[in-house]
């Protein structure tokens, strides 16, 4: 898939990517993912966005453990009693993800240095300076012909992460987006259409 796809055809064919190859990326376009992140605004400009982009495979399995460890029980009572056939698809493509996260080719870890240790609901203060970023992220590997998804269940524990990846105690991880070549094809998104979505000036 070329890079050079237009924007829109980026955003909206730009699914969910869980089921990936395990065949490696090439480093440059791994390179090219996090530019193209570096891109996007952040709060006051402070540019304290701070990626770990993870290939080693004991590095990996740290990532996948702490995943599962989460993981399992969140999504446990939506597998025994979906809501509908449209959930219970999306939940094992969560499922397989789950299990083969440590043959995934790249874990990158999208992460905010707060300068200072942050702990509880503050390591969200500023996420909202790193999730642009995680979207430039998402919308490149469409256009590189590249499969993504972001989670933070891994990331429940900021501790246990800051150990696995050596992070500084300043720094608050606050995405994972597995990254690999995709299983299945692309296509468009399904979303509610704008008019349920959207008023002008007042919602009634």
């Amino acid at each position: 898939m070329s890079d050079e796809m237009s924007l829109f055809d980026a955003i909206y064919n730009c699914r969910a990517m869980r089921r990936l190859e395990t065949r490696e990326v090439p480093e440059e376009l791994l390179i090219r993912l996090i530019d193209a992140a570096n891109q996007a605004p952040s709060g006051s400009n402070s540019q304290r966005a701070r990626w770990v982009v993870v290939r080693d495979p004991a590095q990996k399995q740290k990532l996948a453990d702490l995943n599962r460890r989460f993981a399992e029980p969140y999504i446990k009572p939506s597998l025994e009693n979906p809501e509908s056939e449209a959930q219970a698809k999306m939940l094992r493509t969560v499922v397989w993800q789950m299990d083969h996260m440590h043959e995934i080719p790249a874990l990158i870890v999208a992460c905010f240095d707060y300068q200072e240790k942050v702990e509880g609901l503050g390591v969200y203060r500023s996420a909202g300076s790193v999730w642009p970023g995680i979207q430039n992220l998402l919308l490149t590997a469409r256009a590189l012909g590249l499969g993504a998804a972001p989670t933070t269940l891994a990331l429940r524990d900021q501790d246990l992460v800051r150990e696995a990846l050596e992070l500084p105690e300043t720094f608050a991880a606050l995405c994972m987006i597995p990254v690999g070549y995709p299983k299945g094809k692309f296509g468009p998104v399904t979303r509610r259409p704008v008019e349920e979505i959207m008023r002008f000036d007042r919602w009634s």
